[in-house]
């Protein structure tokens, strides 16, 4: 099994930034294809964007791309979502997931096979 487990959420005002970190551990940890996805109240959780094994190919959502980027660190099963320049509708819960398999293009919620708990990101106005 795999344990996913987000931190560094928390409140940013419009226009600022803030990182996002998720620390895979478990049997299968050391090549899983990571990503990130968030659920607004009252909405259905979304991609936000993934990253491959070992790391060369990233994929975006478009209300993200040139604002969010996506790493990893392959050595600490560890994978990192750069927030620049956040919006109010980024407001959600944003969760960690993982995949045995590469992700296909576009990314679905259900592509991914494992889940974090999720963390909370909040922007201000």
């Amino acid at each position: 099994q795999v344990q996913l487990v987000e931190s560094g959420g928390g409140l940013v005002q419009a226009g600022g930034s803030l990182s996002l970190s998720c620390a895979a551990s478990g049997r299968t940890s050391s090549n899983l294809r990571m990503g990130w996805f968030r659920q607004a109240p009252g909405k259905e959780r979304e991609f936000v964007a993934a990253i491959s094994w070992p790391g060369y190919s990233t994929y975006y959502a478009d209300s993200v791309k040139g604002r969010f980027t996506i790493s990893r660190d392959n050595a600490k099963n560890t994978v990192y979502l750069q927030m620049s320049s956040v919006k109010s509708e980024d407001t959600a819960v944003y969760y960690c997931a993982a995949r045995s398999r590469g992700w296909p293009n576009p990314v679905r919620t259900d592509d991914a096979d494992y889940w974090g708990q999720g963390t909370q990101v909040t922007v201000s106005s």
